[in-house]
């Protein structure tokens, strides 16, 4: 881009910008009535100011140059030779002047935007996804209710979004406060707390219900809703360039296919999660629930400023004051002396001997010399003299992990060995498990039943280390296995189990 682009913003800048913002804001409020052209002298009523007449025509001038407005010659009061030959304008707004002002517009709120963490916005994205559901089951829906639940889906979702981003910027800058009267952070404190733990329960349960809706939605093939929408967005193409017989709403239909694309995966990954990627919903959560100590962190720091504890802000504060208010240098240096105690440093243990005799306030050029270690000087720490310390033998501590671990793996090739099935066995002949089998056997069903997808009976996995294998089958007839242990019994639903020993059969491999 040319510098010249950006010359209508150069009215933000000058020294009487103030004057400029308003002149500006004046023509955007009168085209808001329809009326598209001002005289100086209707800016002037407009701004009901003591601004003079000739200082508002020098600004409508200076705008004019910086492109922000256009000047039309005003004919319409001409009576005689001498005012035809007068300069007299009619002043609008040109395009650029007008983005200019939606451009500041829109960072003033933005800057002052508190926001909110709407839990009526996430009712209402659950009530439409309710109903795109319901449209999704159709086999020819309503492709009008179809386009417009997506529209007001899309643009509920954006709202909930940058209200939330916006609320919580501005908490951690409430969080950040540290000159907050105590009492009215309280209050206010207590509720927001409140707030917070409404929105938190909200978006669990509501946040739960519309990602069941959305895979919902999704299992019933939301690409052709996404498409009706693009279709009824490209119905309205108009002709372009294309080449003599290419339908311009083709190219359209593309376009907004893929745009429709892109918000449905953006709405999905803020309200479900994957196994690598936590949904911006549980983010917002987990931000939300981490606010809440933070305030009562803030509220504890008030109270102890209040109770009189050590304020390290503060006490710098208060020693800055004392300096500005010091009358004469003495002062100052006495000051120095009594708040950093750095007069004296016959606290230093530079030699062995120590110079104990030698009193505190003794001053260095009146004091005998110290010897200072070498090793100080090169080093920054000192060393005393004496005998290294004697190594410590550990080989009995060596021996007795040795020990332990060996009789740890015997115990866990033994469960092994006691869990592998030679083939499908029912989890009620098993019979009684000693503890390692046991512990090892719960660790396998939980990887089984962890890896099991839904509506599947059958389910095959192997443990985290490569040793064993299980493959698990529900059988549905009701019947209940019970597994006996040395400290009670398990009890569950009958599962035909087979656990097969994968360090065996490599062996065996490896033998024949």
């Amino acid at each position: 881009m040319q510098d010249a682009h950006f010359t209508p913003f150069g009215y933000l800048t000058v020294p009487n910008a103030a004057l400029y913002r308003r002149v500006m804001g004046t023509f955007v409020q009168a085209k808001r009535r329809f009326i598209v052209h001002l005289r100086p002298e209707d800016v002037h009523e407009a701004l009901r100011s003591e601004v003079e007449v000739e200082a508002i025509v020098e600004a409508l001038h200076r705008l004019v140059e910086w492109g922000n407005l256009r000047a039309d010659p005003d004919t319409s009061r001409v009576t005689t030779v001498e005012d035809f030959h007068r300069a007299r304008f009619l002043y609008q707004l040109t395009e650029r002047g007008e983005a200019v002002e939606e451009a500041v517009l829109t960072y003033d709120e933005a800057l002052g935007r508190r926001g909110a963490l709407q839990a009526v916005a996430l009712t209402d994205i659950a009530t439409q996804l309710r109903a795109l559901a319901e449209l999704s089951g159709q086999q020819d829906p309503d492709r009008a209710k179809v386009h417009l639940l997506l529209r007001g889906l899309v643009d509920r979702f954006i709202e909930l979004a940058a209200n939330a981003r916006a609320f919580m910027s501005s908490l951690q800058r409430t969080i950040d406060l540290h000159d907050a009267d105590a009492d009215v952070f309280r209050a206010y404190k207590d509720r927001l707390v409140d707030y917070l733990e409404r929105f938190i329960k909200d978006l669990v349960g509501t946040g739960a219900e519309i990602a069941v809706l959305v895979d919902t939605v999704e299992g019933r093939d939301v690409h052709r809703l996404l498409d009706i929408a693009a279709w009824r967005e490209a119905e309205d193409a108009a002709p372009g360039e294309a080449a003599d017989g290419d339908d311009p709403r083709t190219a359209e239909f593309d376009r907004h296919r893929v745009l429709w694309q892109d918000r449905w995966l953006g709405f999905r990954t803020w309200f479900v999660s994957t196994p690598n990627h936590p949904s911006q919903a549980k983010l917002l959560r987990a931000q939300a629930r981490a606010a809440i100590p933070q305030l009562l962190q803030v509220v504890a720091s008030l109270n102890e400023r209040r109770g009189g504890r050590s304020d390290r802000s503060a006490d710098f504060r208060r020693l800055a004051r004392w300096f500005a208010q010091a009358p004469t240098d003495e002062d100052l240096h006495r000051l120095w002396r009594v708040a950093f105690g750095l007069s004296s440093a016959r606290h230093l243990s530079a030699s062995a001997d120590g110079d104990g005799a030698v009193p505190a306030q003794t001053a260095w050029a009146d004091a005998p010399p110290l010897d200072i270690s070498p090793r100080l000087r090169r080093t920054g720490s000192y060393e005393r003299r004496g005998k290294p310390n004697r190594v410590l033998d550990r080989s009995a501590q060596r021996r007795h992990l040795a020990e332990l671990a060996a009789k740890e793996a015997a115990e866990t090739a033994a469960a092994r060995e006691r869990l592998a099935t030679a083939r499908p066995t029912r989890l009620a002949d098993l019979g009684e498990l000693d503890p390692t089998s046991f512990r090892l056997f719960l660790a396998l069903l939980g990887d089984a039943l962890a890896g099991r997808a839904a509506g599947s009976s059958v389910v095959e996995t192997t443990t985290s280390d490569g040793t064993l294998a299980i493959r698990l089958t529900a059988l549905g007839d009701g019947r209940t296995a019970e597994i006996r242990t040395p400290h009670g019994v398990f009890r569950g639903p009958d599962h035909l189990v087979e656990i097969v020993d994968l360090m065996s059969e490599e062996e065996a491999e490896q033998t024949a």
